[in-house]
């Protein structure tokens, strides 16, 4: 079930979107590709850790993390062995979310994606799954904002560079930070829990704790949460 039953009241003229875990289920991908390079350079961490510390977090904020608690610097070239590693196996492997592109043809509102992930992989992701199209240019990356997830720059960016005042957007989030960032934007956001690294009762559970306003696990049911 959902956080909060029927509609939300939201008409809102911008709609933000999370990348992976939202509309492309890529979390059980790169997480687990994650967890094996950690393992790699000697970080003792197992993949339910790192799915429950890092979904939705960046590769320069969780190796600050592993840093800080792990007492493992970041050996050079991690991240870029660690990319490498997980767009092989999106080629593979990735898929879009059931029922994105279909929703996002007839979805009314401005879109745009707001997304942890580096804009190579953002780009890739998309293409591989045939959405990109569907967001053009519109594709914001935390590299370009000065703070990631759970800060709230990246939504803030992403607002302006789509000329949309923060209270007139919903950001859809599939993770703790995220949603963190979108309340911290002042930005209403709902929590969305069927990608394939969540169970829904647990992801509602944290997902509305963090301020969703209601977390579904069905995409065809966000033109009816919006308002469309």
């Amino acid at each position: 079930m959902d956080g909060v039953a029927g509609g939300t009241g939201l008409r809102p003229e911008l709609v933000i979107f999370d990348c992976d875990g939202v509309l492309v289920d890529s979390e059980p991908i790169s997480l687990a590709r994650l967890t094996r390079n950690l393992n790699r350079i000697g970080v003792p961490i197992d993949l339910a850790t790192v799915a429950e510390r890092f979904t939705g977090t960046s590769m320069a904020s969780i190796m600050g993390h592993i840093a800080r608690d792990y007492g493992i610097a970041e050996p050079a070239g991690f991240t870029d062995a660690v990319r490498a590693d997980t767009l092989a196996a999106f080629d593979a492997e990735l898929r879009a979310v059931a029922g994105v592109a279909e929703v996002l043809e007839r979805l009314p509102q401005r879109r745009c994606v707001a997304s942890s992930s580096d804009p190579a992989r953002l780009r890739h992701a998309l293409s591989l799954t045939g959405l990109l199209r569907l967001f053009g240019d519109h594709v914001f990356s935390a590299t370009m904002v000065a703070r990631g997830k759970p800060f709230p720059d990246l939504f803030l960016y992403a607002a302006e560079r789509m000329g949309a005042a923060p209270e007139r957007c919903v950001v859809i989030e599939d993770s703790v930070p995220g949603v963190t960032a979108a309340r911290s934007a002042g930005i209403p956001v709902l929590g969305f829990s069927g990608g394939g690294h969540w169970g829904h009762d647990r992801a509602a559970a944290a997902l509305l704790a963090a301020g969703a306003a209601l977390v579904f696990d069905d995409f065809h049911r966000l033109p009816h949460l919006l308002g469309a």
